[in-house]
C-alpha cells in the first residue's frame, strides 16, 4: 500500500509540475507580444498562480483549534542531562515531582515523564497540565517559589543538566485528553515544525485523520505551541513495543483515506522529529 501511495504522490507531483511548466510557457509566449507598459500586469498575473489567497479571519488559530483556551494549558520540558548523572536525575525527580502532582494546593498535574530511548540521547521529557490556563500556571510558579523543597531540588538539578528548554502548548479539540494508563508501554513523541500560516489546514486534515489512529488506543494526546518554537505540533502515541508500533503504523495505510491525509499534510511540514521514550517510575503514563 505504501508503494502505491508513493506512485500516486509521484503522479500528482508530476501533473502539478506539468501544469506549472505549461503556465510558464504561456507566460513566456504572452510576454513576447506584450508592450513594456503591461509587464507589471503580466507579473502580477503570473505571481497569482502561486500565491494562495487566504480569507481574513477574526479569530486566532488557538481559538479555532482548541477545546477551550482557558481550560487546559500544557508545558513540555526537554532536559539534556549529563550522561553520568541520568540515574541520579531520575531519582531526584521521583522524590519530588509526584508530591507536587498529588498536592491539590498546586493546580497542576504531571501528565508524564520519560527518558528518551531513541532520538536525542540522555534527555528527559516532562509534560505538565495546568487546569485553568495561564492563571493556573502563574499561581503554580508563585507558590513553588515559596517551596523550600522545590528550591533545593532546582539547585541540585542544575548540577546535572547541560541544557533545558520548554514550550507552552494547547491541546487540539479532536484529540483525546491524556489520562493515566497502565504499562508497560513505550511512547513516541512526533514533533512537526509547520510552515507559518498552515496550522488551520493541519488541524482540518488531522480532525479526520485521528479516526484512523484510534483502533489500538495508540493516540495519547495532540498539542500545538503557543510560546516557544511557534507553529510546532506534538503528537504523543503509546505502543506495547517497537514491533507493535510498526504493525499499527502499517495498518493505517490499509484504511481508505489515510494516504490522502499524508499526501496533503506533508507539504505543510518544514521539519519533523521522532523520539521513542520510556516512562520513568514517577510517570502517570506507564
Amino acid at each position: 500500500m505504501a508503494t502505491g501511495v508513493l506512485h500516486r504522490v509521484s503522479g500528482g507531483l508530476g501533473r502539478a509540475k506539468s501544469r506549472a511548466q505549461s503556465a510558464g510557457h504561456l507566460v513566456l509566449w504572452s510576454r513576447g507580444f506584450a508592450t513594456s507598459s503591461s509587464n507589471n500586469r503580466q507579473d502580477s498575473w503570473f505571481k497569482s498562480l502561486f500565491v494562495r489567497k487566504v480569507d481574513p479571519r477574526k479569530d486566532a488559530h488557538s481559538t479555532l483549534l482548541t477545546k477551550n483556551e482557558e481550560s487546559n494549558l500544557y508545558k513540555i520540558q526537554f532536559h539534556n542531562v549529563k550522561p553520568e548523572c541520568l540515574d541520579a536525575y531520575n531519582k531526584l525527580n521521583e522524590d519530588l515531582l509526584p508530591s507536587i502532582h498529588a498536592d491539590k494546593y498546586y493546580p497542576c498535574e504531571l501528565v508524564g515523564t520519560w527518558n528518551t530511548w531513541y532520538g536525542e540521547q540522555d534527555q528527559a521529557v516532562h509534560l505538565w497540565r495546568y487546569r485553568g490556563g495561564y492563571p493556573a500556571l502563574t499561581e503554580v510558579m508563585n507558590k513553588l517559589k515559596q517551596n523550600q523543597d522545590f528550591t533545593a531540588y532546582r539547585k541540585e538539578r542544575s548540577k546535572m543538566l547541560m541544557s533545558r528548554r520548554n514550550q507552552l502548548l494547547l491541546e487540539f479539540s479532536f484529540w483525546n485528553e491524556p489520562v493515566p494508563r497502565e504499562g508497560p508501554n513505550i511512547y513516541e513523541l512526533r514533533s512537526y515544525q509547520l510552515r507559518p500560516g498552515t496550522m488551520i489546514e493541519w488541524g482540518n486534515y488531522w480532525a479526520r485523520a485521528i479516526g484512523y489512529r484510534q483502533h489500538n488506543r495508540e493516540a495519547v494526546g495532540g498539542f500545538f505551541s503557543q510560546i516557544g518554537n511557534l507553529y510546532m505540533v506534538h503528537h504523543l502515541w503509546a505502543y506495547k513495543d517497537l514491533q507493535s508500533r510498526e504493525d499499527t503504523r502499517n495498518g493505517a495505510w490499509q484504511q481508505e483515506g489515510w494516504d490522502e491525509v499524508v499526501y496533503y499534510t506533508v507539504p505543510l511540514i518544514q521539519h519533523m522529529d521522532s523520539r521513542i521514550m520510556i516512562p520513568t517510575k514517577a510517570s502517570p503514563l506507564q
